[in-house]
């Protein structure tokens, strides 16, 4: 996607949610909210200002994290664990709104930035698990790319049909390879595409795994993590691989045995799981079946939606994204009025 592509569609997005904001807060489209709604994130951080930043969707500060809990404070939600979500969906005596909370990835910064400010709003959340990330083991090819492409001027690389250069002088040529780099991974073997990424930035001095060190909790941090009340540890695989590109009996040990992890760091068998990547391609309803098979109370994936009783193990969730960081936008995407304007 041109770089003036993303701005656009960023406007859009935007304008629509300023759309939605004044729409709810005029009492429009009040069939629209739903009960109940998961909210994800992944990093929680101080900003840093980079020309750069191609994962900038998968961050929010702090601050913009305390102002969207005061927000939904104030919208009537009250805050609930996710696996509490069956129980309360099949109750439909209750008309109250709840709000539960999740972030992928298990970064160190849920621990350090995450939790003082979901302590402050005695708000529950579960931070997602994947093995691979905790043990050092594995690496996140986003994050790599994030690196490398900003460091360099150019590289080499074969996607397929023999080596190329890709200039990157420019931020729009970096976020041009950046998504190229995306599709090499998303439209072959991950595990061999992932590890060819790899040994491109090891080529410039880079060791994906320090990146993958130093940004994810260890096993001593997520015991320190899982002593406080409101946090919970869910699953999220061995590798953080699309599961619906794997055969079922890969996609259900990486399910299982992800389980098994952080079973083993708890001593609390997770009752909850997330798909890695979250979308209709890399998680399907045999995902959601394996899910329900391996006795997980709930599963989720990052399709925009509001949860119902009957796929408790293929939830929607609703992303706080970096690029949208309004309390307005907050109660805007609660509302479900973006949702309807979209037909979902």
């Amino acid at each position: 996607m041109g770089q003036w592509k993303r701005r656009l569609k960023r406007m859009a997005i935007g304008g629509g949610l300023e759309a939605a904001w004044l729409a709810n807060a005029t009492g429009l489209m009040k069939e629209a909210r739903g009960r109940v709604v998961i909210f994800t994130l992944h990093h929680v951080r101080p900003h840093i200002t980079r020309p750069f930043k191609p994962n900038q969707h998968l961050e929010i500060t702090p601050e913009f994290l305390d102002a969207a809990l005061r927000q939904l404070k104030r919208d009537g939600y009250r805050f609930v664990p996710l696996d509490a979500m069956p129980s309360l969906l099949s109750d439909r005596q209750d008309e109250r709104s709840f709000a539960a909370f999740s972030l992928d990835d298990g970064y160190r910064n849920n621990l350090a930035h995450a939790l003082p400010v979901f302590e402050r709003h005695q708000a529950p959340f579960t931070v997602f698990i994947t093995q691979g990330f905790a043990e050092g083991s594995h690496s996140i090819w986003w994050e790599t790319l994030a690196l490398l492409l900003d460091r360099e001027n150019s590289i080499e690389f074969d996607f397929g049909r023999g080596r190329e250069r890709l200039a990157l002088d420019t931020p729009v040529q970096k976020w041009d390879a950046f998504d190229r780099f995306a599709e090499f991974i998303h439209r072959q073997d991950e595990s061999r595409a992932i590890l060819a990424v790899d040994a491109l930035a090891r080529r410039h001095g880079i060791e994906p795994a320090d990146i993958t060190r130093e940004l994810v909790m260890a096993p001593p941090e997520l015991r320190r993590l899982s002593a406080s009340p409101l946090a919970n540890l869910g699953a999220h695989t061995i590798s953080h691989r699309a599961l619906a590109r794997l055969p079922q009996a890969e996609a259900r040990i990486e399910m299982e045995i992800s389980a098994d992890y952080v079973e083993s760091i708890t001593g609390i068998r997770p009752r909850t799981i997330a798909f890695p990547y979250g979308t209709s391609e890399a998680a399907t309803g045999r995902e959601a079946d394996l899910a329900a098979d391996l006795g997980f109370a709930v599963a989720v994936t990052t399709q925009p939606g509001f949860p119902t009783a009957s796929r408790a193990t293929y939830m929607p969730r609703i992303s706080l994204n970096g690029f949208y960081q309004k309390p307005r936008y907050v109660s805007a995407l609660a509302s479900g009025i973006p949702l309807k304007l979209l037909g979902k």
